[in-house]
């Protein structure tokens, strides 16, 4: 079988759970490649000292578990330790999580200095220059906030929303439809001529995405006026 096996340590209230698992099953369950936690163990237990072999008591798994059921206990350690995986691979996954970080903020940000939405690689290379270190396995949106407050010593960034009125003519108005809901639609009316006249509210930053595809589907006959 590929991949080597290792120990994982998590620590809970004083008390230490380890696993002995496969390094390259580990990493594809972390990745969501693969399911079912049992199958990247190497023993179907939940150890006190993986090195010693001397099994954790099925109290302090209860305590700190709420069960001694070893498919769940292993899901929850898996997904709250640091999974040791080859280093080129954590490398993919540490830009792939940078770019979805990057991504976010140039959506939901703006220059506060000329009130336009941030490029994503100015962006990047704030967060080059302030060294963020990205956290390959914690969700993107939960990295935001503290990567931000790093890199705004560098690149002044502000979180506000655009609020949108956008009148689609008759016959383009079903096909614009979906794209002002994917928006944000916070209200609609539709007019007597068969007009669709909608309220949009989205980030900031998406104001040039926003009007290009509304430009495109409609051929540049939508009325787009900022409230």
């Amino acid at each position: 079988m590929p991949g080597k096996s290792v120990v994982i340590k998590y620590v809970k209230n004083g008390e230490t759970f380890e696993l002995v698992v496969n390094s390259e099953l580990a990493y594809e369950y972390a990745t969501g490649k693969r399911t079912d936690p049992l199958s990247v163990l190497d023993a179907e237990e939940v150890f006190k000292d993986a090195k010693r072999a001397e099994r954790q008591s099925e109290e302090k798994l209860k305590k700190a578990f709420g069960t001694a059921d070893v498919a769940k206990i292993a899901d929850i350690i898996l997904k709250n330790s640091e999974i040791p995986i080859p280093a080129e691979e954590r490398a993919k996954m540490v830009e792939e999580k940078r770019k979805q970080v990057i991504a976010i903020i140039a959506r939901n940000s703006i220059d506060p200095r000329t009130n336009a939405p941030n490029p994503p690689l100015r962006i990047e290379n704030a967060v080059n220059e302030a060294k963020v270190n990205i956290d390959p396995f914690k969700p993107a949106a939960e990295q935001v906030d503290d990567i931000v407050k790093k890199i705004s010593f560098i690149l002044p960034l502000k979180f506000v929303l655009a609020r949108v009125q956008v009148i689609v003519p008759p016959d383009v108005a079903n096909r614009c439809y979906g794209i002002l809901k994917r928006f944000g639609i916070k209200g609609e009316d539709w007019l007597a001529d068969g007009s669709l006249k909608a309220t949009v509210e989205f980030p900031a930053g998406m104001q040039g995405d926003f009007f290009n595809e509304m430009n495109k589907a409609t051929q540049g006959r939508a009325e787009i006026k900022m409230l």
